[in-house]
């Protein structure tokens, strides 16, 4: 059975993709400024989840400001082998998320560690594990984008 998100849903999508307040009860806080409760808040969240309609709810973070590092990372993943070269990488815990994409580095995900020098024995290992060579695009520069895309 599929799953359509209905105005209510809608609103979730375009108030919380513009952020989160940081106070001590952050969802009822939400909750009130949408004129529902707090479970019903985390109900239709965990639907939209659950339905793949959002694929990842949570807070984006600087991770160098906490000493770790974001690498973007590409790979020519065979079509043939692409979605056993997708399941290899996303096993490691350092993989935040990955894109296909239509070029012969058809592959990009983001690596994530808690320090600089893991980045090198972490790209070893996801490579080794799926078996294609992988090419980290270090971030020179960092800009903002504010990306909202309204439900």
């Amino acid at each position: 059975m599929s799953f359509a998100p209905d105005a209510l849903d809608r609103r979730i999508i375009n108030t919380l993709q513009r952020g989160l307040a940081l106070t001590h009860r952050p969802y009822a806080d939400a909750a009130l400024a949408l004129g529902i409760d707090e479970g019903t808040l985390l109900a239709r969240l965990r639907a939209l989840l659950d339905a793949g309609i959002l694929t990842r709810f949570g807070p984006l973070f600087q991770i160098e400001r906490a000493g770790g590092r974001f690498v973007l990372c590409a790979c020519h993943a065979p079509e043939d082998r692409l979605e056993a070269v997708i399941a290899a990488i996303n096993a490691h815990p350092e993989v935040a998320h990955h894109y296909a994409r239509t070029h012969h580095l058809n592959l990009w995900f983001v690596l994530a560690v808690r320090r600089p020098e893991d980045v090198g024995p972490a790209l070893q290992r996801i490579s080794r594990a799926a078996g294609v060579e992988i090419l980290p695009c270090p971030k020179e520069r960092e800009y903002f984008v504010n990306l909202y895309l309204p439900a």
